[in-house]
């Protein structure tokens, strides 16, 4: 049986959802390496819905992230509370700001925040079976409340954000937008992405690299 990646997303576009160039890269390496996946996201409504065009928020809209993210997976797609980490071999969440919007509070409480239920849920799983766990672009964030304390992550260089994982108790590493972190310990992977990147290409090296890395972490737990 092939290895199997569970994928999880927060809606479909930049500003309030998966980050869709993240995700693409992220599934297409995947399906190069002959890894299964499979699509998961929350089934509730979206913080907000941002006008892609204007970047103003779109009043009096409202979409729902599972809908939304069904998009990116070509309608293949379960809800993120049938996730189970006994049915995949890693994870990993794309950025976008679904992730600091819907997916946590990052956006408004910055390390104050709160992390979706669901997710964190989910996510115990794979820490608690030792599975490998990769992380891009503002998702990382996540990690201190999701994980735990002390697991090296990093954003690429923004001092904020980085100033916030600190706060809550992880490790920022600086990072180039090709390049990745790994805390080996704890089988978390992660890399800039569109924090930094400025093209396509840039942000492909990181992501594959990540997805490369998860893949040898799968091997080594078999």
């Amino acid at each position: 049986m092939s290895k199997q990646v569970a994928v999880i997303l927060s809606g479909c576009g930049v500003f309030d959802g998966s980050e869709i160039y993240e995700t693409t890269l992220t599934l297409l390496r995947l399906d190069q390496l002959g890894i299964g996946y499979r699509c998961f996201a929350p089934d509730i409504a979206q913080h907000h819905v941002i006008d892609h065009r204007s970047g103003e928020v779109a009043e009096g809209e409202s979409r729902n992230v599972l809908e939304e993210s069904a998009r990116l997976a070509r309608g293949e797609i379960s809800s993120l509370d049938e996730l189970e980490a006994g049915d995949f071999d890693a994870v990993i969440l794309p950025g976008g700001f679904g992730a600091a919007k819907t997916l946590s509070t990052f956006a408004e409480a910055g390390d104050e925040m709160e992390v979706l239920g669901e997710l964190a849920e989910a996510l115990a799983g794979f820490h608690e079976e030792r599975k490998p766990i990769g992380l891009m672009c503002i998702s990382p964030v996540l990690v201190p409340r999701l994980l735990g304390s002390g697991i090296a992550v990093t954003v690429g260089h923004d001092p904020g954000v980085a100033g916030a994982i600190s706060a809550m108790g992880g490790l920022h590493r600086s990072c180039g937008v090709e390049d990745i972190v790994v805390d080996f310990e704890n089988r978390v992977v992660t890399t800039p992405a569109y924090m930094l990147a400025t093209r396509i290409s840039e942000a492909a090296t990181g992501i594959f690299k990540l997805v490369d890395r998860v893949d040898e972490m799968m091997d080594l737990q078999a």
